[in-house]
């Protein structure tokens, strides 16, 4: 069992990126028991937020539902590196729940897809233990005008 996420993350071709720093007063996880909680994650890759907007489907000034949901993939990989920081991959046990939040345009209301970009990650990563509870809902306006934001409970040895 030791090292297998690890061993799972290198099969896929997949490196977690660095810990995003807070843009507040909080820090990216923290661990309760056998609990680790994210903070929510948006779409930053290298420091820079990569998606941002509103989502809807095909409206001119928008951000494209396809392009929210590979933003969600992100967001997802961002609350893992929180977790790896703080615990270590491989003490992961189960990812207990994901809270997803989409930026969305009036009458948007394919939040669950576009935070499916979470949880496929999630499962392609995990497996069963990558198998969650979730709520995905749609907002009005996310930190830093992104369009999504991911944050999660995972179970840790």
């Amino acid at each position: 069992m030791a090292g297998m996420w690890s061993q799972r993350l290198a099969e896929l071709g997949i490196t977690l990126p660095d810990v995003v720093t807070p843009a507040g007063s909080y820090v990216p996880a923290v661990r309760s028991g056998n609990l680790v909680f994210t903070a929510g994650q948006i779409p930053i890759v290298d420091g820079k937020l990569e998606v941002v907007g509103k989502v809807h489907v095909g409206a001119e000034g928008v951000v494209d539902p396809d392009q929210a949901t590979q933003a969600a993939r992100q967001c997802a990989l961002n609350a893992l590196a929180a977790v790896d920081g703080l615990v270590g991959i491989d003490s992961i046990v189960r990812i207990v729940k994901v809270v997803g939040f989409v930026a969305s345009a009036p009458g948007f209301t394919g939040q669950p897809a576009v935070i499916n970009g979470a949880s496929d990650l999630l499962g392609e990563i995990f497996g069963d233990a990558g198998v969650h509870a979730r709520s995905a809902v749609g907002v009005a306006e996310l930190p830093l005008g992104a369009s999504v934001e991911v944050e999660m409970i995972v179970e840790v040895s």
